[in-house]
């Protein structure tokens, strides 16, 4: 990508009523733009960054035997009304909208309704399960109080997975599956080292859920968790009953904020029961289909990421999420010249900063952006057969020799 290619350009301010500081970077770098309050707009940097969380995600979640598909956001009031929970008194995030023809839709908040009645089609024996199935899935969820930019929105993209099986043994083990793949994903996405299992409600479905928690000062949640993190748990949960059956002291357990990245569900026939979604045993017996759910929120993680890792020039992307790996600069005639020689054989890894600008102004854009490393190419370095190599994470800056640079891009 050329910068000069880019209809986005960097801006001095964000918006007065963007108090987070990762959000006030993503607009003022060009990744969202703001529409309304918890309505963001993804711009192609914030874009690239998107898909490159979702295909970590994808490729765990094949890995584990997931099969992607892509639902309605529209939605027919019959299944949730066979839950109950169209009412909007039993679930008040709804977003409704009115045929031309009659009748009203809801805008999907989540998708446990609409996968269990499709699955009536495609699962009638102990034969044709397991199922798992996940999509990437733009949500509506008429929030309250939107906030910390696209951490808590009204309109957001979800990974939202569903399991269905036979019996709890087989769900057990998926679910077991599924919790390892999750810890694979945050260490990928780069925060794996402050992101921890938490107990947590299960409502009505179980005992305990489970919430994938990363510390972070800007989280609504408070987490409690012992000295080697072994026990972590949700404050709603943090109860004498819950303590004894985890082996734990309160006093053993220390308290921080934190944001909530993913969760996970054991749904037993929460969903399949009202919905009839059976199937038929060995011996011929008719069974409700046994389910689970996971989530993580894609435009979430990335607003998390960008208030984590950020400091007071702009926010400092991780390598396997950067929307490219390096922000190329030259600098005099013969630097331009050979910058762009080094761009036409990397355009894939490299946004290249052409603008007609000064060199301070390309610096200044390049740590805005936090793209993970910076090359300046000059004129002076040149005379050395050298570039500059600069990491935005540590801010250490190098001089190696063009061909070592080469050789670091390919690999």
């Amino acid at each position: 990508m050329r910068y000069s290619q880019l209809f986005t350009k960097t801006l001095r301010d964000a918006p007065k009523d963007e108090t987070a500081k990762g959000a006030q970077f993503l607009i003022r770098a060009g990744y969202v733009h703001k529409e309304l309050a918890g309505i963001y707009d993804y711009l192609p940097l914030g874009l690239l960054v998107i898909e490159n969380i979702k295909q970590i995600v994808r490729e765990e979640l094949n890995n584990i035997g997931c099969q992607e598909v892509l639902m309605s956001t529209l939605q027919n009031p019959e299944p949730w009304q066979k839950t109950n929970r169209w009412d909007i008194e039993k679930m008040d995030v709804w977003f409704r909208t009115q045929l031309a023809a009659g009748g009203e839709l809801g805008l999907a908040p989540t998708h446990e309704e609409p996968i269990t009645n499709m699955m009536r089609t495609y699962i009638s024996s102990y034969k044709d399960l397991p199922v798992y199935v996940y999509q990437f899935q733009t949500k509506f969820r008429n929030e309250l109080r939107a906030k910390s930019g696209i951490m808590r929105t009204r309109e957001f993209i979800m990974k939202d997975l569903y399991s269905f099986c036979a019996d709890e043994k087989t769900h057990n083990d998926f679910y077991h599956k599924a919790e390892l793949a999750y810890h694979r994903i945050y260490r990928r996405l780069g925060i794996g080292d402050d992101t921890f299992q938490a107990f947590a409600s299960g409502g009505v479905f179980s005992k305990y859920s489970h919430e994938f928690q990363t510390i972070t000062t800007v989280g609504e949640d408070t987490i409690y968790y012992n000295a080697d993190k072994s026990v972590v748990l949700n404050e709603e949960v943090l109860n004498d009953e819950v303590l004894t059956e985890l082996g734990v002291k309160r006093e053993e357990l220390k308290s921080t904020k934190a944001a909530e990245v993913g969760n996970i569900f054991t749904l037993k026939t929460k969903y399949s029961g009202p919905l009839d979604l059976k199937y038929t045993d060995t011996e011929g017996k008719r069974r409700d289909v046994i389910m689970g759910c996971y989530g993580i929120g894609i435009s979430r993680v990335m607003g998390v990421i960008a208030e984590k890792y950020c400091d007071n020039n702009g926010l400092i992307w991780p390598e396997s999420i950067a929307p490219f790996k390096y922000y190329l600069i030259g600098i005099g005639e013969q630097g331009a010249e050979q910058a762009e020689e080094l761009y036409q054989q990397h355009t894939n890894d490299i946004l290249f900063d052409d603008r007609n600008l000064r060199p301070g102004e390309k610096f200044h854009d390049a740590e805005l952006l936090g793209i993970p490393y910076r090359i300046v190419i000059s004129d002076r370095s040149l005379e050395k057969s050298e570039v500059e190599l600069t990491d935005r994470r540590t801010g250490e800056t190098k001089n190696i020799q063009l061909t070592e640079l080469q050789k670091l891009i390919n690999q």
